[in-house]
């Protein structure tokens, strides 16, 4: 399953906080389909990282899912100093799915 490979992936960062969520039904896909996920993760290696060093490191740590099958990874990526005080989830990120329309 391509989001058990996902979790084995980025579990090597040691997260402390680690949300997986399969987001492809809200892009026109079948839910099954796991092209769409939603990553939200805390990890003390993203401390002294800027937001697009951040992103390098995950997308560097899933490059064999993201040739395919992975379509679209929204990362909201925190250490866990940015978390202090936080109550809202990050959303779903909307897109041209497969039937062209916005969700």
């Amino acid at each position: 399953m391509i989001e058990t490979k996902l979790r084995e992936l980025l579990q090597t960062l040691e997260p402390q906080r680690l949300e997986i969520s399969n987001d492809s039904h809200l892009h026109g896909n079948p839910p099954e389909s796991g092209t769409h996920f939603k990553v939200v993760m805390v990890a003390d290696s993203f401390a002294s990282l800027s937001r697009v060093k951040r992103h390098q490191l995950v997308y560097a740590k899933c490059a064999e899912l993201l040739q395919n099958p992975i379509h679209a990874l929204a990362l909201h990526l925190y250490s866990p100093d940015e978390t202090q005080g936080m109550t809202a989830q990050p959303g779903p990120v909307a897109c041209g799915g497969g039937d062209g329309q916005l969700s």
